[in-house]
């Protein structure tokens, strides 16, 4: 006698005899219903519950009685209120099976954390679990043919490439589970591992490869969960502060590209032991990895000659998306671990920028999307699902505090928050550390240490607001004077702090000037390329671009006129598109076909890049009056064309 069964939210249905067990009929209509343990009531994964449709109501009798599989069920993966085993409970009556999210292998984990509304798991490393029969004397089938025979049978696993540290590790291993074991198979082709027994813990772990800092994040491959994040800084900042300093070093030194690659490696495999540990989980447990960083960084810690970088026409050993064993980059992982590394986009756009196009998805939607990678060098990509441009911008290190006279990394004791009044030209800010505004009682000026990125930035945007910094860039004393406002030389400084002093200079502004206005020309040249005078929504990603006020940054004439209702920061976008290609072979897939189809613009050789650089040295802009930011904004007055202003104190 057979019997209806409706599977939700997938809506497939089919007839099937009475006694059939609900993962069977889950597999045979093509269902997403997870299972590790292949039925045997181990893993805990073929969780369902009772749906309902008209004239089939949620009856428990619509499936057999609990039997001693799930009633004696004791897997890491607790039996919720209300759920079946799909792999014990049997169909008896039409029926309507509900599959929760958690019990599919394809699907969307909501992870605020990681800053992004949801990842996709579909990990491209899977276990299975799989009973091998015994060897005999009467068939003299090696132990390795065995265990593929009943993997094949078992999971439809066929044509398997088997890592020689399985094949050392086989026999041992079948004797002491007692022919029961779990392997990982990746790509549904490759088994790069084995234990014996029941298993089910797999990790991954996704890094963002910073020239300044390395992020890092531990991931349950099974579940899409975060177990662990951190990060460190870059040590090969000791051979150079920005990108091509360091592309100058491995010219300059015959061992400087190992040296280079030596140390980077050592700080990924450092920050592994430190999520490891964080989570309280083995290094074996890692099986799979991904990567993404700029072209530069991508170049080093694989092993590549970034000498090429340097120079036009910046050429790429690769653009393509790269595997390489784990235990070639020196991490201290599971053997059959690989490093899955994100494709580059061109010369100076890399993958880094490839994690924030499958982050954010701009090729996704209609509206016209400017992304922004704010760091020593800026990468850019605009467009929507018709059209992708991607460019870069020599910004340098100005950003993060670099070039800049009381100028830090953002670390306790930075200054990254400003206000000025309007009518007194008093500062108050907040520090990295403290919860106090300056202003506040209890706030302990003696922690202040410098002044990072984000707080020159509205350092600066502040002082023009308030009439202290004019169009020009040009620090000026108020017409009712101010002690903040000091001469310096022929210039004048604003004392932002005064014990322990901390200023804004004349040459602070130049330096945050020339930043933006590289960063506003590429964008720019963008918007030319594609045809548009503006932009329908901008996202700043990167360390810098999430700590950073998108009005602050619209003041200063860093990017283009948008509603500011529209800038938002993206987060660490290139680290959560790194997680999405550790967790998701669909979103590998996906990427690697996005860039491919991605329009290089190089600004090196754009004639108009030095014309719109030129302009965008003006704050916000020379010619551009920022009519949308106008509206909320309450803007110091444009100079009339030809109108005198006085540089310098006389």
């Amino acid at each position: 006698m057979t019997r209806q069964v409706v599977f939700s939210p997938s809506g497939r249905r089919g007839a099937f005899p009475e006694g059939t067990t609900v993962l069977d009929a889950a597999r045979a209509l093509g269902v997403d219903l997870d299972s590790v343990c292949g039925g045997r009531g181990i893993c805990g994964r073929c969780q369902v519950v009772m749906g309902s449709r008209p004239g089939v109501e949620a009856r428990p009798d619509r499936l057999s009685e609990p039997g001693p599989t799930e009633t004696d069920y004791q897997g890491r993966r607790p039996l919720g209120a209300g759920h079946r085993l799909g792999c014990a409970a049997r169909i008896v009556e039409d029926v309507v099976i509900d599959v929760p999210a958690d019990s599919q292998v394809h699907r969307q984990v909501v992870r605020k954390r990681a800053g992004v509304a949801a990842l996709p798991v579909d990990p491209v490393v899977r276990l299975h679990y799989v009973e091998v029969p015994e060897p005999d004397l009467a068939s003299p089938t090696g132990d390795l043919e065995r265990l593929l025979a009943a993997l094949e049978q078992e999971w439809g696993l066929s044509r398997l490439v088997v890592d020689p540290p399985v094949l050392t590790d086989l026999q041992t291993t079948l004797r002491s589970g007692n022919w029961a074991v779990t392997v990982a198979v990746r790509h549904a082709r490759d088994l790069i591992g084995i234990w014996p027994g029941f298993r089910d813990v797999a990790l991954g772990v996704a890094f963002d490869v910073g020239s300044t800092t390395i992020a890092g994040h531990l991931c349950d491959l099974l579940t899409g969960s975060v177990l662990a994040t951190s990060g460190v800084m870059n040590p090969q900042i000791g051979f150079g502060e920005d990108l091509m300093s360091r592309v100058s070093y491995v010219m300059m030194n015959d061992d400087g590209a190992t040296r280079l690659t030596d140390v980077v490696r050592g700080a990924l495999d450092d920050l592994l032991g430190e999520l490891i540990t964080e989570a309280g989980v083995d290094r074996g447990d890692v099986l799979e990895l991904s990567v993404v960083g700029n072209p530069i960084m991508h170049h080093l810690l694989l092993g590549l000659d970034p000498r090429e970088l340097g120079t036009a026409p910046f050429a790429l050993v690769t653009t393509s998306a790269l595997d390489t064993p784990a235990i070639d980059l020196g991490l201290q992982v599971h053997r059959g671990a690989r490093v899955y590394s994100l494709p580059c986009i061109a010369g100076h756009v890399g993958a880094d920028a490839a994690g924030v196009v499958l982050s954010e998805g701009p090729h996704r939607g209609e509206r016209l999307q400017l992304l922004v990678d704010v760091g020593t060098n800026a990468e850019l990509v605009l467009g929507n699902q018709d059209r992708l441009l991607a460019a870069s911008s020599p910004t340098g290190p100005a950003f993060e505090g670099a070039q800049i006279s009381s100028g830090q990394r953002a670390a306790p004791g930075a200054i990254e928050r400003v206000r000025v009044d309007r009518a007194t030209l008093e500062p108050r800010f907040s520090v990295i550390g403290q919860e106090l505004w300056s202003d506040e009682p209890g706030f302990d000026f003696g922690a202040v240490t410098g002044v990072c990125g984000s707080g020159i930035i509205e350092a600066i945007a502040e002082l023009h607001l308030a009439g202290v910094i004019d169009t020009d860039g040009v620090i000026r004393q108020p017409a009712n004077p101010s002690s903040r406002v000091v001469a310096s030389d022929r210039t004048f400084s604003y004392v932002l702090c005064a014990e322990p002093l901390v200023e804004v200079t004349q040459n602070d502004v130049r330096a945050v000037q020339l930043a933006k206005a590289a960063l506003h020309a590429g964008a720019r040249l963008l918007m030319d390329h594609y045809g548009v005078d503006q932009v329908d929504e901008i996202r700043l990603a990167g360390a810098f671009g999430s700590h950073i006020d998108p009005k602050y940054a619209m003041v200063l004439g860093m990017i283009p006129d948008c509603d500011l209702d529209r800038v938002s920061a993206a987060g660490n976008a290139a680290g959560v598109g790194a997680m999405m290609a550790l967790l998701s072979g669909v979103a590998r897939s996906e990427i690697e076909e996005v860039t491919n189809q991605i329009e290089k613009v190089e600004t090196a050789v754009e004639p108009r890049f030095q014309e719109h650089f030129v302009a965008a040295l003006a704050i916000p802009h020379k010619t551009n009056p920022y009519p949308l930011l106008s509206k909320v904004v309450d803007m110091p007055p444009r100079p009339e064309p030809g109108e005198r202003r006085r540089r310098h104190p006389r």
